[in-house]
């Protein structure tokens, strides 16, 4: 599933060709994806101008002149995908729509825009703007990791009397919003934290290494378009590249790239969730 850098990647790909665009036209070609999609989907978006975009978590907030904000998921397989319309596109003459192309919304610049979604796990909802932060999906997010007030103490306190393991705490949106299995994977060998620990044995000194640690490693990954394991694409249809700098993830047997270490990268589960970490240097 995409996570916060893959999120932040198509969101930033999809702003300069929607912000301050209007949507000439909406197509909706089926009644759902992980759930239905709101009434008349298609008409309230058509006609609406894009204010902004912004992301919260895993998600793409996408403001509209009309007071409401489409809130889109990508799940498992979800890709945004932009192409030029060429002359007649909008009249679908020379647009031959691909088996999963489930929302396509045709923009004034002559921009064509695809959620195009295999597998169905994604979503799309429109919400009254002012009223977007109570979303059920969004009201008990916790805080961004690359906002100012994600910090040492807001850490530390997080932390205080957990019996879960550092992984499981890290992974817990009402915590920290947006970070995932791979990323907490890298940040805990940056940091020499075995997955394992309990949070609350964790040393505030430990602690605070983690900050600057989930904010390098987030922005590195944005930088790099984040990574393509399976299914993620840009927008532009281009892999993400990040997958490239993976430390841990997904290297089970392969050797430890800490310097000085002559650990082996192990893999084991957690709460369902496949964990890679160097047993040797992660402690």
């Amino acid at each position: 599933m995409p996570e916060l850098p893959e999120v932040e990647t198509v969101r930033t790909g999809l702003e300069p060709v929607m912000q301050n665009k209007v949507i000439l036209k909406a197509e909706v070609n089926r009644p759902d994806l992980r759930w239905p999609f709101p009434p008349n989907m298609a008409q309230r978006l058509t006609g609406a101008c894009v204010v902004r975009l912004r992301r919260r978590a895993k998600y793409i907030l996408v403001d509209l002149d009309t007071d409401e904000t489409l809130l889109i998921h990508l799940g498992m397989s979800g890709r945004m995908l932009i192409s030029d319309m060429q002359v007649g596109d909008f009249q679908l003459k020379n647009f031959v729509k691909e088996k999963h192309d489930h929302v396509v919304l045709y923009m004034a610049n002559n921009i064509r825009i695809t959620f195009n979604d295999a597998r169905r796990f994604g979503m799309m909802d429109l919400v009254p703007t002012p009223r977007v932060d109570k979303h059920k999906l969004l009201a008990s997010l916790g805080l961004e990791p690359l906002g100012n007030s994600f910090n040492e103490t807001y850490l530390q306190l997080a932390l205080v009397g957990k019996k879960s393991s550092i992984k499981n705490v890290l992974l817990d949106q009402r915590i920290i919003a947006g970070l995932g299995n791979i990323y907490v994977c890298e940040v805990l060998h940056h940091a020499h934290i075995s997955p394992k620990r309990r949070s609350g044995s964790l040393s505030k000194k430990r602690v605070n290494t983690i900050v600057p640690i989930v904010r390098e490693v987030l922005s590195n990954a944005i930088l790099a378009g984040g990574s393509s394991l399976k299914d993620y694409r840009q927008v532009d249809g281009e892999l993400g590249y990040f997958q490239h700098s993976f430390g841990v993830y997904g290297r089970e047997s392969l050797p430890c790239y800490t310097d000085n270490c002559d650990g082996i990268i192990k893999r084991i589960q957690q709460s369902g969730r496949s964990t890679f970490y160097c047993p040797t240097c992660q402690t």
